[in-house]
């Protein structure tokens, strides 16, 4: 059961639906009409996100009424079907508040096998990547469709590091970033996923993230390919701090996150 494969229309609903949200916070980017205000964990919000998050929830119900949903605005709506559907309306609130096109709406499926379905859209770029369990990756950018696959990269001194940010990662995540030779990126966020996904970088380091945060990354990086641990290479966390790589480069990245 654990390996069961998900079914195609879920994950080419998930795709609908992503890029359509990605569609309504685009009325507000880079709109002097903007304004945002701070939640309790200090992260902004905006109106965009909170339509974006309706929208979501509003086309979930009526295609999947049995279908639970967690977002990261309106929290969770329970189901009967044992499956949830997590919602990030975007991911990189403080790039897109600020008009840098690298934020990503973020939309996935777990089901009773576990992580199902992974979308990560980037709306401005017209960019997304897409995954279904067993089913492979997919990369689709200016309406054209590829395979998404990690890069083949496997000398630390030939790869790129994203990061969603310097002042937030933990003492041990800061150390790797200075491992001689690694050329290091920001403006991650969902963004960095969808990099390493397309073979483009071969190590993202995140930290502190929430359920909506990583859920998607949960089918997307291994159906490219890729491995996705805790710092300390446990599988599978739903949370907290997490290092995504091309595989080849894991062991390194693990490594350089213990000393």
């Amino acid at each position: 059961m654990r390996d069961s494969a998900a079914d195609p229309e879920d994950v080419a609903c998930g795709v609908d639906l992503a890029v359509r949200a990605g569609q309504v916070t685009m009325r507000w980017y880079s709109s002097r009409r903007l304004s945002s205000r701070t939640k309790g964990d200090g992260s902004p919000v905006t109106d965009a996100d909170r339509a974006a998050e309706e929208f979501l929830r509003n086309e979930l119900a009526r295609r999947y009424p049995d279908d639970g949903v967690v977002g990261e605005e309106y929290g969770a709506t329970e189901g009967a079907s044992g499956r949830r559907w997590v919602i990030d309306p975007i991911d990189g609130t403080r790039s897109f508040v600020r008009g840098v096109p690298l934020f990503a709406t973020l939309l996935a499926l777990i089901d009773g096998s576990g992580p199902a379905v992974g979308v990560a859209h980037v709306p401005p770029l017209d960019e997304t990547v897409s995954a279904g369990r067993g089913l492979g990756a997919a990369h689709t950018c200016g309406g054209e469709a590829r395979r998404a696959r990690v890069s083949d990269v496997r000398v630390p001194e030939d790869s790129y590091l994203v990061t969603s940010g310097i002042e937030y990662l933990p003492e041990r995540g800061r150390r790797l970033l200075l491992h001689p030779g690694l050329l290091v990126r920001t403006w991650g966020d969902g963004y960095g996923y969808v990099l390493l996904a397309t073979g483009r970088a071969e190590i993202m380091l995140d930290a502190g993230l929430e359920l909506w945060d990583v859920a998607p990354m949960l089918v997307i990086v291994p159906e490219a390919g890729g491995t996705l641990t805790d710092y300390d290479g446990g599988d599978g966390p739903v949370s907290g701090d997490v290092v995504s790589t091309n595989g080849h480069l894991h062991r390194f990245a693990v490594q350089q996150l213990a000393r």
